[in-house]
């Protein structure tokens, strides 16, 4: 596995992206959306793990360079980055990274505020696959009925953000409106995937949400 930074531009100005290319080439990719905090360590370690799957796992910097330092500066960067800004910065990473990569099919994930970036994108953008958003948040119901994506959605009972009440409206609108979503949900905080916080990491949840998202993954990509 080697690691790489990719450049390219969007309607907001120049990012980049954080790139882990697997050992043996491949045509796959999963696009990874970072959570409010910014491109950090955990979500390149999450790029990493992909690629130890054989995927090529792309990260794109939805904040252009700028991490949080603290809960209240994530929250004040995320509520000032647009929807159309995060899947215009998505839609230039898909084809940046096609182009270069030689990739042809294309899953995404995200958590958190990446969650809800990948579940929107499903929605709005062409070339997915398949997606897998953890915990974020759910959108109106005309963007929903737009999706066509098959979609695991990843979800934990005692999360007080994407509480259990805001995943039944995903539930209610997937069996109305015949989406191809299926719920997943574990006895789990928000954000309980992040390794680097002890306070809501749940290592059996996480653990098995991985290995579902990647058997996931190579079944549809």
């Amino acid at each position: 596995m080697r690691n790489e930074t990719l450049s390219f531009s969007t309607g907001n100005g120049e990012t980049t992206a954080y790139v882990a290319v697997p050992d043996e080439k491949t045509d796959k990719a999963v696009i990874v959306i970072q959570e409010y905090w910014g491109l950090n360590d955990h979500i390149k370690d999450i790029a990493d793990r992909f690629a130890s799957e054989g995927f090529t796992a792309i990260a794109p910097d939805l904040y252009q360079g700028k991490l949080a330092a603290s809960p209240d500066e994530a929250s004040k960067m995320m509520k000032a980055l647009a929807i159309e800004d995060g899947l215009d910065t998505i839609r230039n990473a898909v084809e940046k990274a096609g182009e270069k990569y030689g990739i042809s099919h294309f899953g995404i994930t995200g958590f958190c505020m990446g969650g809800t970036f990948a579940l929107r994108a499903a929605c709005e953008l062409e070339g997915f696959s398949a997606s897998a958003p953890f915990y974020g948040d759910i959108p109106e119901e005309e963007v929903l009925k737009k999706l066509k994506t098959p979609t695991i959605f990843v979800s934990g009972t005692r999360d007080d953000w994407i509480n259990p009440e805001k995943v039944a409206t995903l539930e209610d609108a997937a069996e109305r409106f015949e989406l191809p979503v299926h719920s997943i949900k574990y006895d789990a905080d928000h954000a309980f995937f992040n390794n680097t916080r002890p306070e809501v990491f749940d290592e059996t949840a996480a653990n098995d949400a991985w290995a579902l998202v990647v058997g996931f993954f190579n079944d549809k990509l």
